[in-house]
């Protein structure tokens, strides 16, 4: 399959000119004269062991959703896209796929941050994100017992809290959070973690591939340790 056709899907689905003025999604390296793809590795930060992996794995191609500001020179001999802020906007994106794990809806968006309208208590939801991510962390500075609406930005989305605040959400989930960002906190932080909250964007990359092309994971987890 041409790897055009396959960048052509991702990006109509999450349009490049979409992504943020600072972001590098896109084609990190595009390698000349070689079109042809029968196999693709799916990731969400490319690293020297996702490299390596590729290579074993005898794949043509790397998407991830992570951008690349500086490209090492022996990484240039694969092809590698990456669809990063464009997809955490698209319409069943990165904000989007957390949610649908999670078994709950839209009910607005704006911009990066997605909300649902819920009714629960503090310590069901955080039950609730313990199926995604184990290691979850929250901050709750007023004690708030029930939640009814809940604001959420996969990935480092703290820098939204405020705003989540300003649009009635009793709580936002996000992952990065920060020491001083959550002591000023004015609603309960859930941070999921930045990597719990991203790896399930893998699935869609997986169906905008499509099934006439061969796609693998690279086996990645989170750096930090518990």
């Amino acid at each position: 399959m041409d790897k055009y056709e396959i960048i052509n899907r991702i990006e109509n689905f999450a349009p490049l000119e979409t992504q943020e003025d600072w972001d590098c999604s896109g084609w990190v390296v595009n390698v000349s004269g070689h079109n042809d793809v029968s196999k693709v590795m799916l990731c969400l930060t490319v690293t020297d062991d996702v490299i390596k992996q590729a290579k074993e794995l005898d794949c043509d191609m790397i998407i991830s959703h992570h951008p690349l500001f500086e490209v090492p020179i022996n990484w240039k001999n694969i092809d590698i896209y990456c669809a990063h802020t464009n997809m955490d906007l698209a319409k069943g994106g990165t904000t989007d796929t957390l949610i649908k794990t999670l078994g709950l809806e839209v009910k607005e968006a704006n911009n990066f941050v997605r909300y649902v309208d819920i009714d629960t208590t503090v310590k069901d939801f955080a039950k609730l994100l313990r199926k995604v991510s184990p290691n979850l962390r929250y901050v709750n500075n007023n004690d708030t017992k029930e939640l009814h609406r809940i604001a959420f930005c996969a990935g480092s989305g703290s820098e939204f809290i405020n705003e989540a605040f300003e649009n009635d959400a009793d709580a936002f989930v996000t992952g990065d959070l920060k020491f001083h960002t959550a002591l000023d906190s004015p609603i309960v932080v859930f941070d999921v973690g930045h990597f719990e909250s991203e790896i399930m964007i893998l699935e869609v990359f997986k169906n905008l591939v499509g099934s006439r092309i061969e796609t693998v994971f690279a086996k990645e987890k989170s750096p930090f340790i518990y």
